[in-house]
């Protein structure tokens, strides 16, 4: 499994990243019946945690969180990666694998102010923070007239700026507030009906190298098969529409028994202009329902439409 006397977990240096990686360690001790003794958290900076003055599309994108993780995976350096799916690129490199999902937290997003109580409170004009392109053009869409502000770090630099009075109001995914402990930060958790998901959101991936047959076959063991199908459809569904930090897209996938319901959207980066898709069918048809999903928005926005997003 290890090629020394521990399992080496690579991760993001933010405390919900740790969360994380303390998360998939817990786990792993469970399945594998061994002590904290036997796992190592090794901290790795990103590109993406390095620069926050910019917004990630104009500096190559959500790669940036994974790419020096992933190196140290291929380097040996560490034998497994704890990762964020919504930071995932659909493309893995060459010898890599998700290994397994642990079980998906709430995939909401988190309206989060210290002057209103929702997003229909705020007044025109007022000022909203946000890094993600995605809810960006969902709250233009039905707001606006209010003034969208770069709003980039991680849960708590983002929690501090509201404080300091950078914006009036942000939104974070329930999942990492939940994560954290931090669930009195939530003003109110906006229902998916009225604003969908990331694509992943609030899923926890386990990356490893596919030469390591043993650590594949351990972290099966943790795997959550009902988020994996999941999010077999959702990321299907992205790489279809060669989902970047510069095609806002929504996507969700819920399983119920042996079905699954799959609704997906994508935006304008302004808002004015969107297009949705609901499918529904059996969980082994997973990537299907996806892949078909992204073919019926493409056909129904047209070519062009993606096109002067990119």
């Amino acid at each position: 499994m290890a090629t020394h006397n521990k399992i080496r977990i690579g991760t993001r240096g933010s405390p919900l990243a740790i969360a994380q990686a303390e998360e998939t360690r817990e786990n792993l001790k469970k399945s594998l019946q061994k002590d904290d003794s036997y796992f190592e958290i090794v901290v790795i900076e990103s590109s993406g945690d390095k620069v926050l003055d910019k917004p990630l599309r104009e500096f190559g994108g959500k790669g940036l969180f994974t790419k020096e993780i992933e190196d140290a995976l291929l380097d040996r350096e560490i034998d497994i990666a704890v990762h964020s799916m919504k930071d995932m690129p659909t493309v893995l490199p060459e010898g890599l694998e998700i290994a397994c999902v642990l079980p998906r937290e709430d995939v909401r997003d988190a309206f989060i102010s210290n002057k209103y109580k929702s997003l229909e409170e705020m007044p025109k004009g007022a000022v909203f923070g946000t890094s993600s392109l995605r809810r960006k053009a969902q709250l233009l869409a039905v707001r606006p007239d209010l003034k969208i502000v770069e709003f980039r770090g991680n849960v708590q630099t983002r929690l501090k700026k509201l404080e300091d009075g950078v914006a009036d109001a942000t939104m974070l995914a329930c999942a990492g507030l939940k994560r954290l402990g931090k669930r009195d930060a939530i003003t109110v958790a906006i229902e998916v009906n009225v604003m969908l998901p990331a694509v992943s959101q609030g899923a926890v991936g386990i990356e490893c190298r596919s030469d390591n047959k043993a650590m594949v076959e351990a972290l099966g063991h943790i795997n959550d098969h009902d988020t994996a199908i999941c999010l077999d459809a959702e990321r299907t569904f992205l790489a279809k529409l060669d989902g970047s930090c510069h095609t806002p897209i929504a996507a969700l996938a819920i399983v119920k028994g042996m079905e699954m319901v799959f609704k997906g959207q994508i935006l304008l980066p302004d808002g004015t202009e969107h297009f949705e898709v609901t499918k529904n069918g059996t969980i082994s048809d997973a990537a299907k329902i996806g892949d078909q999903a992204a073919e019926d928005l493409i056909k129904r926005a047209g070519p062009d439409f993606l096109a002067q997003i990119v």
